[in-house]
This record gives structure tokens, sequence and C-alpha cells, in this order.
């Protein structure tokens, strides 16, 4: 089957969707499966990565951990949506999780045994290549195999992955401060399980594999989603949130050397490891309340737009207020907003797929729309940092790109 965009879904498919049940155990395994995977992202790209950077080359660690974390986004960017249209062309997703799973402890293994930053950026790049590959599978699973009558709910186990992977992350990540390449290894680990266990206890329906399509053809569908009205408005709304976010974030352990007045005691990488709880907890129950509120009310856009502006007034007060409390309570609120954004962001998206016959490969494009920022986000951050000499003004731009990503959802006409 040619890889394009039709406007509408098949009507055959959504009867089908609504008959379905949601595989018993699924959604656990989902959770577990991006718990992993975030505490990765969270413990390697904020801790263990800038830590390494630091080492290297203190004086320059601002401009390195942005050229390393943008160049490694661009893999990112680039393996999501390919490693989804080869699932979609072979019609199959766990084969694609257990090997991007297991790839993830070579690629680990290799980041903490390099010593320049030029090596760091490439191990990093590699690792940011495997490791879309398992999330580009996985993020298929729910459109795959869950009814839509219950997207609210899968959609909160997919977000429950992001506070307890962070927490995961940001405590081994500090747990290893002093061993970084233990604590590499030891992250790739945790996916690679989560992997194996995933594909263990879940049966998935082999669907027709795809014919192989030409490059051009792939690249011409890709252009093709961000063609739908509804689909083009969520990438955009995504993407900007994203960008905030991650320009603030990307730099958050700097920001707690250099910006926040700590308590006598506390250390960065122990500051970290407090503030990243908290958010989490409170991403935690935001995720699961925003999931289910949103499939009881069948409403998505009010959520969306709601959790977005939360994000942006958290954004503003680290910078009225450089300390420790606002640092707290920037971390509970941006933590409530971002968890219930992307959890009804999930499943508003899941609703508005250009194809649902091309359901992984039209993700991937939308996941560009979370690992394209990034791409931009070091750049940004490191010449908002220096040309301000400081992190406040780095601080109201991530604010007031929270508010264009809230208002970008109204456009959308498909979902309430």
């Amino acid at each position: 089957m040619a890889l394009s965009a039709p406007q509408v879904q098949q009507p055959d498919h959504q009867d089908h969707q609504k008959q379905q049940r949601t595989p018993r155990g699924l959604l656990p395994l989902l959770a577990v499966g991006n718990t992993a995977m975030y505490s990765l992202y969270i413990g390697v790209g904020g801790v263990l990565l800038p830590l390494q950077i630091e080492h290297i080359d203190k004086a320059h660690k601002v401009a390195l951990l942005g050229i390393v974390s943008g160049a490694s986004a661009v893999f990112a960017t680039l393996f999501n949506p390919v490693a989804g249209a080869l699932s979609d062309r072979t019609g199959r997703r766990n084969p694609w999780i257990l090997g991007g799973g297991i790839a993830a402890v070579g690629a680990m293994a290799l980041l903490g045994g390099v010593k320049t930053a030029l090596l760091v950026g490439i191990a990093w790049c590699i690792g940011q290549a495997v490791m879309n590959v398992f999330q580009a599978a996985l993020t298929s699973v729910v459109p795959d195999r869950v009814p839509l009558g219950a997207r609210g709910k899968a959609s909160a186990a997919v977000g429950l992955g992001i506070p307890l992977g962070s927490t995961l992350g940001a405590v081994l990540g500090s747990a290893f401060e002093d061993r970084i390449a233990t604590g590499y290894l030891v992250f790739g680990l945790i996916v690679a399980v989560a992997a194996v266990l995933f594909t263990a206890c879940t049966r998935e329906e082999r669907r027709p594999a795809r014919p192989a399509v030409p490059f051009r053809a792939q690249f011409a569908a890709f252009l093709g989603a961000l063609r739908h009205h509804d689909f083009r408005w969520a990438f955009i709304g995504r993407a900007l949130l994203v960008l905030g976010y991650f320009c603030v974030f990307g730099y958050q352990l700097y920001i707690l050397q250099d910006h926040i007045d700590l308590p006598s005691g506390l250390s960065p990488t122990g500051a970290v490891a407090v503030l990243t709880p908290l958010s989490s907890v409170a991403m935690a129950v935001s995720t699961v309340v925003g999931g289910l509120l949103s499939d009881r009310m069948d409403r998505r856009k009010v959520f969306v737009g709601a959790s977005a502006l939360i994000s942006a007034v958290s954004l503003l007060l680290p910078a009225l207020s450089p300390t420790w409390p606002a640092m707290i309570a920037f971390a509970v609120l941006n933590g409530f907003g971002f968890g219930c954004y992307m959890a009804v962001d999930n499943a508003l998206v899941s609703m508005i797929l250009p194809s649902t016959e091309d359901a992984a490969r039209d993700l991937g494009v939308l996941n560009m729309a979370s690992a394209g920022p990034q791409i931009l986000a070091p750049f940004v951050a490191s010449v908002i940092v220096s040309v301000s000499d400081g992190y406040t003004t780095l601080f109201v731009a991530g604010a007031v790109l929270a508010v264009s990503g809230a208002l970008s959802v109204r456009p959308i006409r498909g979902v309430r």
C-alpha cells in the first residue's frame, strides 16, 4: 500500500476500533515502557550528559551542551518518522521495540567510554537514533490496539511514564554523579529490560506488510500529513510548547548552578533530585485526572489550552524570583501543566490522524514536533543566555512560547 495521507479514516477501521477492547495488561506495560524511556532521556540528557560535558570543558559548557544536544536532536527528528514508517511497512511493532531497547545498551556503553566533546556528541546522536526507533514503535501501539473510547485512559497510562521516568532518571542520575559511565549503562539496561518485558507479555496481530516505497514518495507522504488542517495545528501547538520547555529544561542543572540561590548544603545535582520528584507527583496527578476527565467530558481542547497556560505561568516564577522556593513552585506548577498537556494532547492527536492506515508514520511526523524543537532549543537557549548574560530572559521566552502553544489548539475543528 502506498504511503499516502488520506483526509478521512476508513469506516470499517473505525467500527473495528469501537468494538474491540483494550488487550489485558497493555496499559500497565505501556506505562512501564514509557517510564524506562523517559528515565533515560531525563537521567542522561538532564543530569549525566551536562556533568560529562562540564568535566570535559567547564568554561564552555553552555555552548558545548547546546551543540551536542542540538546535533543529537537532529538524529531524533530524522529517525522517529523513518522508524515509524518502517514498522508500518513490516506490519509489526514489537520487533522494533525490542531491537531499539537492546541497542540502547550498546549506545549507552559507548557514551560512557568517550572522553572528548566531539565523541560525546557522536555517541549521544547514536543513542538518540536507537531510542527513537524504540519510541516510534511504542507510540504507535495506542492507535493500533486501543479503541477510540479508551484513548484518554491509554494516553494517561503513557503519560504516567513521564513523571515516573523523570523521577527515576533524576534520582539515578544524581546517584551516579561520580560514576557517569556506570550510570549510562544502568539507564541502557533499564530500557532493554522494559523492551523485553513488553514484547514478551503483549501479543500483536500482524498486519499485511507494506511494499518498499521510494524515499521521495515517503518524504512527500510525510509532508502530506501536515497539509491536514487539524493535524497541522496540533503539530504547531506541540512544537511551540516543547520548544519553550526544552529551552529551560536542557539547562536546568546549569540554572541551579549559576542562577538560583540554593540553600546551604544543597548541591545542584541534589536540587535536581528534589525538584524532579515534586514535579513528577504533580505531573502524575494531572496526567491521570486530565486523561480521565477529558474522556468523561468528551473535551480535549480546553484541557490542552489550560495546561499550556499553567506551564507559561510557572516559567515566569524563577524569572521574577531566582530563589529556591520559586524553583519549587515552578517545578510543581510546570509538572501539573505539562502532565495534563501531554496526556490529553496525545488523546487529541490520536483522534485527528490523517490516516489510520499510516498511524506510525503520522505519529512519527508529530513526534518531530517534540524532537524538532530540541534541535532549536539548545542553540536558542545558549544565545539567549549569552546575549542577556543570564537565565531570566530564558524563562520569559519559554513562557511566551507556552502561551503561543496554548492558543494553537483553538483552530482545531475535528475535536472539541
